[in-house]
């Protein structure tokens, strides 16, 4: 197949491209830090970083329900035919699989984080200006319970964000079939 991009007709539009890199972006960054601070001894720099880990994971809950929304709103375009076509039936399986699992993850790893933070008692104040709310009552207990939870499935979402390059890379490279070129920037 040909390795210049993919058709105009199935390339994802400019909204969708812009909040896949930054939202990808963003969740690669705020996994090296989380992974970084976590093994920090108690300092002014490791509670610096944990309130931008919360920023951070706030942002990404907002741009993951922007992204959701536009997905929505917005059909993305289907596998190329001959792509598809040459794809075996557990290759598409996992392709649809990964993204939802994807979404799922964008939503629970913040959410788990965010009620793991306020069942130790430490709210969330985004940007140091906007108080939100407690997601759950202050409970040392359930904030045990919470913690490994959220570094689970922050690892589950790196595990499938890792998968998901591979197999984009793999798209490009091995099978050289332009699908990554849905999802690049267009050139001018």
């Amino acid at each position: 197949m040909n390795t210049s991009a993919a058709p105009a007709t199935a390339r994802y539009g400019a909204t969708a491209i812009a909040l896949h890199w930054v939202l990808g972006l963003a969740i690669v960054a705020l996994f090296g830090v989380g992974w970084y601070m976590t093994g920090l001894p108690f300092s002014p720099q490791r509670l610096k970083l944990y309130n931008w880990h919360k920023w951070a994971g706030v942002a990404i809950l907002g741009l993951s329900a922007m992204r959701l929304a536009w997905r929505l709103a917005n059909r993305p375009p289907a596998l190329p035919a001959e792509v598809q076509s040459a794809m075996p039936r557990w290759q598409q399986l996992a392709h649809h699989g990964v993204h939802h699992l994807l979404y799922a993850l964008f939503f629970v790893v913040p959410l788990v984080g965010w009620a793991y933070s306020s069942a130790a008692g430490f709210p969330i104040v985004f940007l140091g200006l906007i108080p939100l709310p407690d997601f759950v009552p202050a409970s040392p207990a359930l904030a045990e319970t919470l913690k490994p939870w959220h570094a689970w499935t922050a690892y589950a979402l790196a595990g499938l964000v890792a998968l998901h390059v591979a197999a984009a890379l793999k798209h490009h490279f091995v099978d050289r079939d332009g699908l990554i070129g849905r999802m690049l920037p267009a050139r001018p």
